[in-house]
């Protein structure tokens, strides 16, 4: 039940502590957390920013909508996906696959050749919405590994990814941006910290079946 207990203590920031910053082995934790999240098939169509500029943060306020927790958070974490998942991207999945599990190819072929025909017939929007669903596995994750590591958060969808694709750079990555979470220690003086946690009754939750 510890682990509940982090998962209440967590709730989303709305003012962050501008002078306290997240040490180094906190940062590395978050990395690799975002790196061990599942992904369907395991191809891993996200990467993810790792920003710690206060110019940049400040100026990325106006393109999220006034949210100030992005210019004072110690650090902002933004969720890309790949804009191409091509032949090439999937065959790179699985030579890499081929040599850290050191697995035969002719195991693997038919895999890889069933998901290049698949992700073949597939229209741009449908990969992109595809991708985007993994990058919201990969804010779950954080998010947990937040509570557990008691660094603060909030996650947000409210910003212009166009314009957060720009200053960043992630346009020549062949990137794009979807989601954004500030990350760092909440100041003392905000009010939602000591607020209850507004949750639906378990029952109303969860169904259970069992034989």
């Amino acid at each position: 039940m510890e682990s509940i207990a982090h998962l209440k203590w967590r709730y989303a920031v709305k003012k962050f502590d501008s002078k306290r910053l997240l040490p180094n082995e906190k940062v590395e934790g978050l990395k690799h957390a975002f790196n061990l999240t599942a992904t369907s098939y395991g191809l891993q169509p996200i990467k993810m920013v790792v920003l710690q500029n206060k110019e940049i943060q400040k100026k990325l306020v106006s393109y999220s909508y006034g949210q100030r927790q992005v210019g004072n958070a110690s650090h902002v974490l933004v969720i890309c996906i790949e804009k191409k998942i091509d032949t090439a991207f999937i065959k790179q999945y699985f030579n890499l696959v081929k040599e850290v599990r050191r697995t035969d190819e002719a195991i693997l072929k038919p895999f890889e050749d069933t998901l290049v025909q698949d992700f073949g017939k597939k229209e741009t929007e449908e990969i992109k919405i595809w991708a985007t669903n993994q990058a919201y596995l990969a804010l779950g994750n954080l998010l947990s590994y937040c509570a557990l590591e008691e660094i603060d958060s909030c996650p947000m969808e409210g910003f212009v990814p166009g314009d957060y694709d720009k200053i960043l750079g992630l346009e020549k990555m062949g990137l794009t941006s979807v989601l954004v979470l500030p990350v760092g220690y909440r100041s003392q003086n905000d009010p939602f910290s000591k607020m209850e946690k507004v949750r639906k009754n378990i029952e109303e939750s969860i169904i259970e079946i069992f034989d």
